[in-house]
């Protein structure tokens, strides 16, 4: 499955693109699932250091395990339903065309957002990051309805292009670990994304984007996988964790040159 004339300049221009219904119903119900049994048997005492659970500390008090979960990071290398859609053929054809033959998982987390949870405010996910060569992909699986009600993302068309903003420290109550926000930016032509389970959003690592706090009844979950090539250079974190999922040579990458596309 190759990136369409479309995408490509979607992703050129505006710095994201969006395949609908990509991965099936099923598959993303899957993942919430998994994710609820991991965060329950943890909660248990069961003893998973591969895995980085992240609590929603407005939450604190709610009395199931998944209900104070913001996000758990690092559930690709292990986690058989991750780790297959982050392999999945079709997935893979078209970040070989954004990012070369070579390329690595490095970050994979799954999100909640239950009612109540707060938003991120502006932020491009290359100030955490800090690598080069660009761009580094991120794959936002939706794997409920994201709605205007329930916490939806808002980009800003075409910032990918912009340099890495200046951010000050997110001083809300209970705002997320390490959430920081970008001020002293237009952020005018904002769009939101809203998604049907399935859908998936492509976009650079330069993208400004947010989300808003969940003032609905209903939860908003996402699995959000971020690709690069393994000899990317920059910070490393804790929640990351490098896998290889395709190398020159593969049958998915055979025929696969990467596309002339801008970067920066």
């Amino acid at each position: 499955m190759a990136m369409s004339a479309a995408q490509a300049q979607s992703w050129n221009d505006r710095g994201f693109f969006i395949e609908r219904g990509f991965y099936a119903r099923s598959v993303v119900e899957e993942m919430i699932e998994r994710v609820v049994e991991l965060v329950r048997t943890i909660d248990q005492g069961a003893q998973r250091p591969d895995l980085w659970p992240t609590p929603e500390r407005r939450l604190a008090d709610q009395p199931e395990p998944e209900d104070r979960l913001a996000k758990l990071f690092r559930v690709m290398r292990t986690e058989e339903v991750f780790r297959s859609s982050a392999t999945d053929p079709r997935l893979l054809s078209i970040l070989a065309e954004m990012i070369g033959p070579d390329i690595d998982c490095f970050l994979s987390q799954f999100i909640f957002k239950h009612p109540g949870a707060l938003g991120q405010p502006w932020h491009q996910d290359d100030f955490y990051f800090r690598m080069t060569p660009l761009p580094q992909v991120g794959v936002w699986i939706a794997c409920t309805a994201a709605t205007l009600k329930n916490g939806p993302l808002w980009v800003v068309p075409g910032s990918h292009t912009e340099v890495i903003h200046d951010a000050v420290r997110d001083t809300r109550p209970d705002a997320g670990l390490a959430y920081v926000e970008i001020v002293d930016a237009d952020t005018s032509a904002e769009e939101v994304v809203l998604m049907e389970p399935g859908d998936t959003l492509f976009f650079h690592s330069r993208l400004r984007h947010r989300s808003t706090d969940n003032n609905s009844n209903d939860m908003r979950a996402a699995m959000v996988f971020h690709f690069a090539p393994p000899a990317t250079k920059g910070l490393r974190s804790p929640n990351q964790d490098w896998v290889e999922v395709l190398r020159a040579g593969d049958a998915v990458s055979a025929s696969t040159e990467p596309l002339p596309m801008v970067w920066s």
